[in-house]
């Protein structure tokens, strides 16, 4: 017989190796990834409907200046405004961390939008081929999170959940005798100048005193999220494989932004707040930011495919019909 589970102590290092001056980390890692295989999974995209793998280089170009620029924005403007009013050019200390997810929504589509314009594709038929890589995106975010140890999940019993010692903003006081799963950990209060306390790590090797705070087993939420980005990924990838070309212009697009955004709305519900001031609200910043995009997203699903003149989209047909390098006779649009 095997003992039982009370929790899985999650407690891995985010650095992965210091090189010199440049610290290599498994969040910087798992952000770049989906840069790299989006690029083949959009390139079999394009060639499966004869479009150039061409435009793939210069879409994910727009794809990563987009989600960096929005999502630190959106952290700032978002998430902690009176920092970005004390001190405008810390929107450029990324190093410091804060990204936000919603604000990456907003530069995806601004950036896809800047795309579409620029090279003669139609905006909605980019969106619905890029949802696909950007669901891919979603799930190595929220691995990363995980590996940082971040945007933890409220305290649980369940077998399956982790306890996390290096979230030093989650930590709670001790008490007798530990709850089941739980860890002391080797961290001393702090005060902030805004008020607001936290805990620091003590070097490792440093003993447990008996008054040391304690982690207890939370909602790993990072993994919740990213299984259902991967299940987005298989739906809508399996939902353009049977239609390529004539998927309905929108309806990949329409359903991965009501997916998501209502999966992220309920999940908030056993997350941690991020920030103090969502403490006390009926609904969280998490929350009030998905409701409009899931409203955007039905609207979008409710049209799909529904203009005459124009029910899947249009991208310049490049390739002939065998994926060679040969250009068509011009640009599949429609007509007037």
């Amino acid at each position: 017989m095997f003992p039982s589970l009370d929790a899985i102590l999650w407690n891995v290092n985010p650095i992965i190796a210091h090189l010199g001056p440049v610290t290599l980390r498994w969040y910087g890692l798992f952000f770049m990834l989906p840069f790299v295989v989006g690029t083949f999974i959009l390139t079999h995209i394009y060639r499966s409907e004869r479009v150039s793998p061409q435009w793939v280089d210069v879409i994910t170009i727009y794809m990563l200046i987009g989600t960096i620029v929005g999502a630190r924005l959106g952290h700032m403007l978002f998430y902690d405004f009176d920092a970005l009013k004390a001190d405008p050019m810390v929107v450029f200390k990324i190093w410091q961390g804060g990204l936000a997810s919603h604000g990456a929504t907003i530069g995806i589509l601004f950036a896809c939008w800047l795309f579409a314009r620029n090279n003669k594709f139609d905006y909605l038929w980019v969106l619905d081929r890029i949802v696909i890589v950007v669901a891919l995106g979603g799930a190595c975010i929220r691995t990363g999170n995980l590996m940082n140890s971040e945007i933890v999940g409220k305290p649980s019993s369940a077998p399956w959940a982790f306890t996390f010692p290096r979230d030093v903003d989650h930590l709670l006081p001790v008490t007798r005798p530990l709850p089941a799963g739980a860890v002391q950990v080797a961290a001393e209060p702090v005060r902030f100048q805004d008020g607001t306390t936290s805990y620091r790590l003590l070097p490792e090797g440093t003993a447990v005193a008996p008054e040391a705070p304690m982690a207890v087993p939370r909602h790993p939420t990072q993994i919740y999220e990213a299984l259902f980005c991967i299940f987005l990924l298989a739906l809508l990838y399996s939902m353009w494989n049977r239609t390529k070309e004539r998927t309905p212009r929108g309806q990949l697009f329409g359903l991965f932004v009501v997916l998501l955004f209502t999966q992220r709305f309920l999940g908030e519900y056993l997350k941690e707040n991020q920030v103090a001031f969502e403490n006390g609200h009926l609904f969280n910043q998490g929350q009030l930011l998905s409701i409009p995009l899931i409203f955007i997203g039905i609207w979008v699903l409710w049209r799909a495919g529904k203009d005459p003149e124009n029910p899947y989209g249009y991208a310049p047909r490049d390739l002939g019909k065998e994926g060679d390098s040969q250009p068509t006779s011009g640009l599949d649009q429609p007509r007037a």
